[in-house]
């Protein structure tokens, strides 16, 4: 059962929908179908009851001579009468369980037009049987009497035939073979086309109405992905139902308090770098007066290293990359060029155009180029379009690789697999946080891999 669940919102709305759809409109072919098979044969059996009534009036008030001549008059192939002085019903065979409902009503019908007269009424048991005149015989009254000669009994295909008996004031009998329309199913075209058609426009109306309530949902997923690459971004337009219109504006509240840390913390790192460079040069030129070169140059080595870690903290903490303007520029030629100030190897096309921020990206891949310089020696970087809206950039070296519980704990911020915090062996561990945190911010990503044959792989993957 859950496999046929709809996985999204939209599908199990739709689905919800839809359900409601069938059953309420199969309650009302339901309910209608009951009381139109119930008004059809209430009807049909109160217009034969009538027909017979005055029929029976009208021969009633007929002086024999003449009544087989009124009974052929008012008969037709579809209401046959005779009239004699036995009943075609059994006597002692009035209508009961046995005859049906449509006997049943037409008796009733009948008791109320006649109410003083006995009445008989049989429905039959085999559909379109036929009856002779001799099935009708008249009164011993004269010399003239016989049996009347009526139309032969035609019982339309799929009716019910009935056998009517009526006592008339001499004690005769006028006997009726009619039939009554068969209870018509609602399972027809002039029915079940308009109902389909209907149920087809309410679930389109169904759809395209459950689409746009959902409209805004998209809406609110794409600000969210777009939330993650750049938290400057646009806020969402708030607009449409009232509880859309909240989750926007608590969306739109919560990026403008995610901007406000991220800038409290920017000018924080700012300050506290401004306020310790001041004395970092101060210690410099101090110690341009210590006499013993090997201290001064240690000394001043690591006043640069003090330097340039608070260089790379207020970069990572400012993320360029997110306030830089996107821009088209040739990211081919800059690899090219990066690929010849590392010693690496270019493969790839000589010209190829994206719409990036040209500073960020190439911090990025002078990061990852420096890095497989450090601690392979050899690299190759490999570049290619895919798909036409993403570019890849691959960098293959032959270093000692990472530790595959490392693949992912490399990218968090100041964190370095050799844990001594040596220069000589490594830098400030924020390399691969800002080479990240570029990467995503222009809607790409980054992953590391070993290769079988030995090293490291690095796998850039940008929108063009």
């Amino acid at each position: 059962m859950k496999r046929l669940i709809p996985e999204t919102l939209v599908g199990r709305t739709i689905l919800v929908l839809l359900l409601g759809l069938v059953l309420s409109q199969l309650a009302v072919v339901l309910v209608f179908s009951l009381n139109h098979s119930e008004l059809t044969a209430r009807l049909g059996g109160q217009q034969v009851a009538e027909r017979i009534a005055q029929a029976v009036q009208i021969v009633n008030r007929t002086p024999n001579g003449q009544r087989l001549d009124t009974v052929m008059a008012m008969g037709d192939p579809g209401f046959r009468i005779g009239w004699g002085a036995e009943p075609v019903v059994r006597l002692g065979r009035e209508a009961d369980a046995e005859d049906g409902q449509d006997a049943l009503q037409l008796h009733a019908h009948l008791q109320a037009h006649l109410e003083s007269r006995e009445i008989l009424v049989r429905a039959m048991s085999r559909r379109s049987e036929r009856f002779a005149s001799s099935d009708f015989p008249s009164p011993n009254s004269g010399p003239n009497s016989g049996p009347s000669p009526g139309p032969g009994f035609v019982s339309p295909e799929g009716h019910r035939e009935l056998l009517v008996a009526v006592r008339l004031d001499d004690n005769s009998w006028l006997n009726f073979v009619t039939h009554m329309a068969p209870h018509e199913s609602f399972l027809h075209v002039p029915f079940l086309v308009p109902l389909l058609v209907g149920l087809l426009v309410l679930v389109v109306l169904s759809v395209l109405a459950v689409r746009t309530a959902a409209q805004p949902l998209a809406v609110m997923e794409a600000a969210a992905q777009r939330l993650g690459r750049d938290v400057y971004a646009p806020p969402v337009p708030v607009s449409g139902p009232r509880e859309v219109r909240s989750a926007a504006s608590a969306f739109n509240e919560m990026q403008m308090r995610l901007r406000r840390f991220i800038d409290d913390r920017t000018q924080m790192v700012a300050a506290i770098s401004h306020d310790l460079r001041t004395p970092i040069t101060r210690l410099k030129l101090r110690a341009e007066f210590i006499d013993d070169e090997e201290q001064r140059a240690k000394v001043l080595a690591d006043l640069d290293e003090m330097e340039a870690m608070i260089a790379s903290t207020l970069a990572f903490a400012r993320d360029d990359a997110a306030r830089e303007m996107r821009q088209p520029f040739d990211l081919a030629e800059m690899l090219q060029d990066l690929c010849g100030e590392f010693a690496s190897v270019y493969d790839g096309p000589d010209h190829l155009l994206v719409n990036a921020g040209p500073l960020s990206l190439k911090r990025t891949f002078a990061n990852l180029l420096g890095n497989a310089k450090k601690y392979a020696g050899s690299s190759c970087l490999t570049l290619e379009r895919r798909g036409g809206d993403h570019v890849v950039a691959i960098l293959d070296d032959d270093g000692p690789g990472i530790p595959e519980t490392e693949m992912e704990k490399v990218f968090a911020p100041f964190y370095r697999v050799e844990a001594s915090r040596n220069r000589e062996t490594g830098g400030t561990g924020l390399g691969l946080a800002v080479a990240r945190s570029a990467v995503r911010a222009h809607g790409g990503d980054i992953a590391l891999a070993n290769r079988p044959e030995g090293g490291l792989r690095i796998t850039v993957t940008l929108p063009v």
